[in-house]
């Protein structure tokens, strides 16, 4: 796979600081490190970006995710290998991803499990990380960025 052009960030180096910036403002939102990545891997794996899920399976790994996660998280769902929290997180990145597949994008079942496991300032991490990531995959997917490629 070649990619179609060189990453946007890349070609307009000016947008990723302030990428950058949101992911580290996420990362400090007092969700565990493990949950995020997770969360930044579940979606990338929803949308198809093989460049974001290859980092982000590296990225969990160091993050102390045992590999039994990694490698379910696609099935969350039926997989014993997750808390309670990480599944809410789970479930509000799906939602959160796939606004476009229900009326109720982020049904309210989804977001009230979430709040019981997660602060406002948590919520917060966690939907910009869903966002961020989103942007991301549509970065790398739209331009054929391949898994294991640097900017």
């Amino acid at each position: 796979m070649e990619a179609r052009m060189q990453n946007p960030v890349a070609v307009i180096p000016e947008a990723l600081s302030p990428l950058l910036a949101v992911a580290e403002a996420a990362r400090s939102g007092g969700v565990p490190q493990g949950t995020m990545e997770m969360v930044h891997l579940r979606v990338s794996q929803i949308n198809g970006c093989s460049y974001c899920v290859d980092g982000g399976i590296k990225s969990a790994r160091k993050a102390g995710v045992a590999d039994d996660k990694l490698c379910t998280v696609a099935a969350w769902r039926e997989a014993p290998y997750f808390s309670a929290e990480e599944r809410a997180a789970l479930a509000l990145a799906e939602a959160a991803t796939r606004l476009a597949d229900r009326p109720d994008a982020v049904p309210d079942a989804v977001w009230d499990a979430a709040a019981d496991h997660f602060d406002e300032r948590q919520l917060a991490a966690l939907v910009l990380m869903v966002g961020l990531t989103n942007l991301f995959n549509r970065l790398n997917a739209t331009t054929r960025q391949p898994a294991g490629a640097g900017w």
